[in-house]
């Protein structure tokens, strides 16, 4: 693949600060305010659906059309990204994450509220294209620390949203589910626009159009069925059908992007086990994050009488998470200190274990508040370190003109597994009700020990995770670049697999 000159630089190395804070704060804001728009409207769908006068299926679709849209978008707008500059392609992520956003505000109706999702979905870029920019423009030695902030803030933003959606539908209107985060992304953009300076970091070439619609139609496909495989049936005709119409057309661009020139993803990639190790990881604590976030309010908000629910109100199961935001806003930069000591292996590692805790604590006993609160303080130390660790690992196993296409790749495995999280935990709920419709208590043990054991793949795949030297010598034997040696990282003798 050709390459500038610029891009020939090594990733990571010292560079002045260039407004250094500033810059992490409007991509941070930019982040923040992504994460958030993906998890506030869940908690608040019912009461949208009655204001705009949709029935709860219909009302799904404003979920729906945000998935399909970050899916689709994100490996395309990180691959423009690092072909013609990641700051004007942020920049104009961040606007029309901003039309999107005050178009949902002002909705009067379900299709123009679903059109607006779709908007924002585009902003799923917005990771990739702030990780590259922090590799190309920061030290090295701020790299790991700014892009373990970065990552958590995505899983912290997921858990504001589901912890601020009740306060503000019951004190506001759900119009200020989109109201509020506007704020963030204007200010993100103006950041944007007249507080950072492009990259000369690039990978020139064109765009693949035909791997584009190939993939498109993959996601869309397999997404769609996901999604709404539990309202339409999973054995019904067209859900099959979307499953396997997903399966071939992705199977059909892997076998296409290994021949394109110029590919949108280059497969290449995918040999790196520091990469397909590490997007592993992503799908599985993608699945694992919803998973928490749907359990755990359904518990608490169900009735006291029925001898296991802890009848709270939306807006107090909420404040319930508020560990669980808390631990992931301390873990997330702790990662990168550990990252920048001993490598990504040993925070993904331990990550991934705190969250199989987090699912086995509540699967053994979840009858007293102390146990949910502490699966929830588990889980958010599991999913701050992990998240951060994965973003780390990838960078850190493929040159900095592919950080793009490489880091778009795990966002989509992260939203992929939080599609079958959302739809398997629904599955095993609405399977084990009681005559008057409510989950049995064997609903959310059930539940809980399905999360916990896939995330046991977690641990086995971030145990996969080479070391340092071992990442470089992978990467370049796969062909996806000639990579500069990383700094050895400490030996433990436990964790680190030559």
């Amino acid at each position: 693949m050709t390459q500038t000159l610029e891009a020939r630089e090594p990733a990571g190395v010292d560079r002045p600060g260039r407004g250094g804070t500033l810059l992490v704060l409007y991509l941070s804001l930019g982040g923040l305010a992504f994460a958030v728009l993906q998890s506030l409207v869940a908690p608040a769908l019912g009461t949208i659906g009655r204001d705009l006068g949709a029935d709860t299926s219909d009302a799904s679709w404003v979920i729906t059309a945000y998935l399909l849209s970050a899916s689709v978008l994100t490996p395309v707008l990180g691959r423009l990204g690092d072909m013609v500059g990641k700051r004007k392609v942020l920049i104009a992520v961040l606007a029309v994450l901003a039309i999107g956003t005050l178009v949902a505000a002002l909705a009067p109706s379900l299709p123009v509220l679903i059109v607006a999702r779709a908007l924002q979905g585009a902003a799923g870029a917005i990771l990739p294209l702030s990780i590259g920019i922090v590799r190309d423009e920061l030290p090295r030695d701020r790299v790991s620390v700014i892009v373990g902030l970065l990552s958590a803030i995505f899983g912290i933003g997921a858990g504001i949203g589901i912890v601020a959606a009740g306060p503000i539908v019951e004190h506001l209107s759900w119009h200020w589910l989109f109201w509020l985060p506007l704020a963030l992304v204007v200010i993100a953009l103006l950041g944007a626009v007249f507080g950072m300076k492009e990259s000369p970091v690039r990978t020139p070439g064109r765009l693949d159009f035909l791997g584009t619609g190939i993939l498109s139609v993959g996601l869309v496909a397999l997404l769609l069925a996901i999604s709404k495989g539990q309202s339409w049936g999973w054995g019904e005709a067209k859900t099959i059908v979307l499953l396997a119409i997903g399966v071939v057309a992705l199977v059909v661009f892997v076998l296409v992007e290994r021949r394109v020139k110029e590919p949108l993803v280059d497969m290449r990639l995918m040999k790196v086990r520091g990469v397909w190790a590490t997007d592993l990881v992503s799908l599985v604590l993608g699945f694992a994050m919803f998973g928490t976030f749907l359990l755990v309010p359904t518990l608490l908000q169900l009735p006291a009488a029925t001898g296991y629910g802890f009848g709270k109100s939306v807006s107090q199961s909420g404040l319930f998470l508020l560990p669980t935001v808390v631990t992931m806003v301390i873990f997330g930069p702790l990662a990168g200190i550990l990252n920048r000591k001993f490598g990504p292996k040993l925070p993904m590692f331990l990550g991934a274990l705190f969250v199989v805790a987090a699912f086995g604590v509540p699967a053994l006993a979840h009858g007293e508040l102390w146990q949910v609160v502490l699966s929830g303080v588990l889980s958010g130390a599991g999913i701050g370190l992990s998240f951060a660790a994965m973003s780390n690992a990838i960078i850190e196993s493929v040159p900095a003109t592919q950080t793009g296409e490489a880091t778009s790749v795990n966002t989509i495995a992260r939203t992929i597994g939080s599609s079958i999280g959302t739809a398997v935990v629904a599955a095993v709920i609405t399977s084990h009700t009681t005559a008057q419709g409510l989950p049995t208590d064997d609903a959310f043990t059930y539940g809980f020990g399905v999360c916990g054991v896939v995330a046991v793949l977690a641990v086995a795949a971030a145990l996969a995770l080479p070391r340092a030297r071992r990442r470089h010598e992978e990467a370049v034997q796969a062909g996806v670049g000639d990579l500069p040696p990383e700094p050895e990282e400490i030996h433990l003798p436990h964790l680190n697999n030559r």
